[in-house]
């Protein structure tokens, strides 16, 4: 007699024996207690619907097969599959490789004629991805594989831009999971990977950069592996497949040492690993837009994936929210991706991403969907902000000098155009009618937007970026970030005490893959990283590589300081002159140069002391009849040069950043009077 039982289904013989998290139940030796019996406990995947049930017992050890129970019917809508398509998102780590494998991708699938000049990062196509080599909006392309069409999305790498990829993720099946094979995961990788998992999509890890010198695979895969025990994942969803790839080289292989010429053996992963996009048959139009962009010629683009019905060009639609406000709309023009372009199509079934033209109010999150009975999909939840920076109207004397757009008007409503395509960022009006609250994800998701709007014409000033505080039954609750300092041994002691004194809490510390740098992962307070960066650069001599990402809100942890020194300001408008600036030099690190317009109130450098000073460096030398032996030979020291990024980052709460689409300046707050200022 059986004196307790114990059921798994078992795999089919297609598939492999054992699932990763299965394997690490056993090998980790854990057990379950049936009627005070103790015995291993095995939980493996179903690969099919008709699995075998295996018994164990535990008295004899032996397993004897029995027919499980039919599985209960799906229900009796009709689902069909497009396996003539595949949708995928390549998600990674910021600077991991993603927009460099994507460019191998599109080359060895023949998007380019063989003569055609192609740079690098194809898909990084706007000017300021360019000049900061970091992917800022996502991407669509697609390439051809073996008659089957496999639409790829580009996503940004970086945590602040997080509410790009929340929304792409919609538009497919299945991630590739780019992961640096020396650096392992980061923390950005750990937020796409728990979107990707929130969705349930399939995921297929990509081990790239495996041609390093340094390269750990087996040491990443763990880690990786560990990561998706951490978040939750299912069973089929930790049996991952893993592929080693070289994006700059153009290769891929199932090992580390034996890689192919091509991206055949990725390509061919794709095609196995990535379900097909599951539709509804004889189900009514049903589109939800994802993303938008805007054309000169053709007005707005609204992008998405069809998840059910057809769409044809000149079709009247009926638009829908989520709270049933409908309108009706007509199609002018219809786009699929193919290669690198968008081509026309009269036709679009379900499953496909596609391009919608005609539509002028279409926003994300909105249905497009059948005129007469279509309804609307869930919209698109992105994550709440975190920071916020007050922008202003610019009021210094040089105002109107650069800039095009200096009104409020146009400030106002190039913030509200934003929100348009930005489901990250939120728009308010200020206290006052020329200012406005723009709140994001982070500082550099709203720096990229001064940054974009100062190429546009606009001048505008900007105050210090601010957390965003939450109130729980009457406490009060501050965001937190999980950062990640990677830096030599030498430097370690300078950087673990700038993060202590913003109230960051170690967690974890471990030697890095070179062997000579120490990696540390801090709980700190999101408000704790705000210059941050400057000073873990100056402390570690430029050698740390820092990163962080949103983790959770928690208790307040007080005040502290974020900048010890104080600001040097000028003392009155004119033209800085050698002779003025030698002698202020002596005060601190200065930020102008000989020869520089310069005004009353305006941050010129920085103290060495607490506190801000007021200094002339304007002054000339005065021009006397008594001759003398030697002129005096002014030697000035190099002025720090401070980028927008850096400006932000070094002002306070009295202090304010001009922005023109020439210059970038810091002065006092004229508005705040002068605290802490002495002359």
């Amino acid at each position: 007699m059986l004196r307790s039982v114990s059921y798994y289904t078992a795999p089919s013989p297609a598939a492999p024996p054992v699932s990763r998290r299965a394997a690490a139940s056993v090998d980790g030796g854990a057990t379950t207690t049936r009627n005070g019996v103790r015995f291993p406990r095995l939980r493996l995947r179903s690969s099919n619907r008709s699995a075998l049930a295996v018994r164990a017992s535990v008295e004899t050890g032996e397993l004897q097969q029995v027919e499980a129970p039919p599985l209960p019917s799906a229900g009796k809508k009709k689902q069909a599959t497009r396996r003539d398509v595949r949708n995928i998102a390549i998600v990674a780590h910021v600077d991991h490789g993603k927009t460099t494998l994507v460019d191998s991708m599109l080359k060895q699938a023949k998007v380019f004629r063989d003569n055609q000049t192609v740079q690098e990062r194809i898909m990084d196509s706007n000017d300021l991805e360019r000049e900061r080599g970091i992917t800022i909006l996502s991407k669509n392309t697609s390439i051809s594989y073996k008659g089957t069409k496999i639409n790829i999305i580009d996503t940004p790498g970086h945590s602040d831009f997080g509410g790009e990829v929340e929304r792409v993720l919609n538009m497919v099946e299945g991630v590739l999971l780019v992961v640096d094979s020396v650096e392992g995961p980061m923390p950005q990788t750990r937020f796409v990977l728990k979107k990707a998992l929130e969705f349930g999509h399939a995921v297929v890890v990509v081990v790239n950069k495996i041609d390093r010198p340094s390269a750990r695979p087996d040491d990443v895969i763990n880690s990786t592996f560990e990561l998706f025990i951490e978040l939750n994942a299912t069973d089929e969803q930790c049996d991952f497949q893993v592929i080693y790839a070289s994006g700059i080289k153009g290769k891929a292989g199932l090992s580390p040492d034996n890689l192919a010429d091509d991206l055949g053996p990725l390509f061919e992963a794709i095609l196995r690993c990535i379900p097909e996009p599951r539709i509804e048959k004889d189900e009514a139009l049903q589109m939800l837009v994802s993303s938008t962009e805007y054309d000169e010629h053709k007005g707005r683009i609204a992008i998405g994936r069809l998840h059910a019905g057809e769409l044809k060009r000149g079709m009247e639609v009926k638009v829908c929210t989520s709270d049933d406000a409908c309108r009706f709309a007509k199609v002018s023009e219809l786009f699929v991706y193919e290669n690198f372009s968008r081509v026309p199509a009269d036709t679009v079934q379900a499953g496909d991403i596609c391009a919608v033209c005609g539509i002028s109010d279409i926003m994300i999150g909105e249905t497009i969907a059948d005129k007469s009975t279509g309804k609307p999909l869930p919209t698109i939840r992105v994550e709440e902000p975190t920071v916020k920076m007050s922008f202003s109207i610019n009021t210094s004397p040089f105002v109107g000098r650069e800039g095009k757009y200096v009104t409020s008007r146009n400030l106002r409503d190039r913030l509200y155009r934003e929100l348009e395509k930005n489901l990250a960022m939120k728009v308010e009006d200020g206290e006052t009618a020329d200012t406005f609250i723009v709140s994001g994800r982070g500082t550099l998701h709203i720096t990229i937007l001064i940054e974009n709007m100062r190429r546009e014409g606009y001048e505008f000033m900007v105050g210090p970026p601010k957390v965003i505080n939450k109130v729980v039954d009457g406490k009060t609750l501050e965001p937190y970030e999980i950062a990640t300092v990677e830096v030599p041994e030498e430097y370690m002691g300078s950087v673990v005490e700038l993060l202590g004194k913003r109230r960051g809490e170690m967690f974890d510390m471990q030697g890095g893959a070179e062997g000579t740098t120490t990696v540390l992962k801090y709980k700190i307070p999101t408000r704790g990283l705000v210059g941050l960066r400057n000073s873990i650069l100056t402390a570690s001599r430029g050698t740390a590589i820092f990163s962080s990402v949103f983790d959770s809100y928690g208790p307040w942890t007080g005040d502290f300081m974020t900048r010890d020194l104080g600001s040097l300001i000028a003392f009155e408008d004119g033209t800085t002159t050698s002779y003025a600036l030698f002698n202020a030099q002596e005060r601190g690190q200065l930020f102008v140069r000989p020869g520089l317009d310069v005004y009353k109130g305006q941050i010129v450098g920085i103290n060495q002391r607490p506190g801000d000073l007021a200094i002339n460096v304007c002054k000339k030398k005065a021009a006397t009849n008594v001759r003398s032996n030697k002129e005096a030979t002014v030697v000035l020291d190099e002025p720090l040069d401070f980028s927008l990024d850096d400006c932000i980052e070094y002002i306070q709460e009295d202090e304010l950043v001009e922005i023109t689409p020439l210059s970038v300046r810091m002065l006092k707050n004229p508005k705040m009077g002068k605290k802490n200022s002495r002359g």
